[in-house]
């Protein structure tokens, strides 16, 4: 779906500005994310590289849109809301386990690991709300 610029200048406010995933303020270049993937596996493999379509046609909607900084729509790529969820959640083993400059850092109390649960931006700004609003 290409967005017409009203419609992804409306996109870029849905949290004020900022990536629905790490709540960074959106520069200039930013993407609209599908939250459930369209995919593209097909896309350039069929018809002498010219794009054929979406796996997922149906989702391919201005509310199935999210704001995002490039890091985060590339990072998230694919995944469920979830499954990215449990990949960022697993950043400490990764680096632990990969990073022999991470794990010096942590010995020098440089770096201190945090275990807490993963909460995009958009929840926490849901949440915020929802206590703002009168009962």
């Amino acid at each position: 779906m290409a967005l017409t610029k009203k419609q992804r200048a409306t996109l870029r406010e849905k949290f004020g500005g900022r990536c629905a995933y790490c709540g960074c303020e959106l520069g200039e270049k930013w993407h609209a994310d599908h939250i459930e993937h369209i995919g593209r596996t097909d896309w350039f493999a069929r018809n002498g590289g010219k794009p054929q379509g979406h796996d997922y046609p149906e989702r391919d909607t201005l509310e199935n849109m999210n704001p995002a900084c490039p890091p985060c729509n590339i990072d998230k790529h694919t995944f469920s809301l979830e499954g990215w969820r449990q990949v960022i959640q697993r950043s400490n083993d990764v680096l632990l386990r990969d990073v022999s400059t991470f794990r010096r850092a942590v010995r020098y109390g440089l770096v201190t690991l945090n275990s807490a649960p993963v909460i995009f931006y958009f929840e926490r700004a849901a949440a915020h709300q929802a206590t703002k609003e009168p009962r």
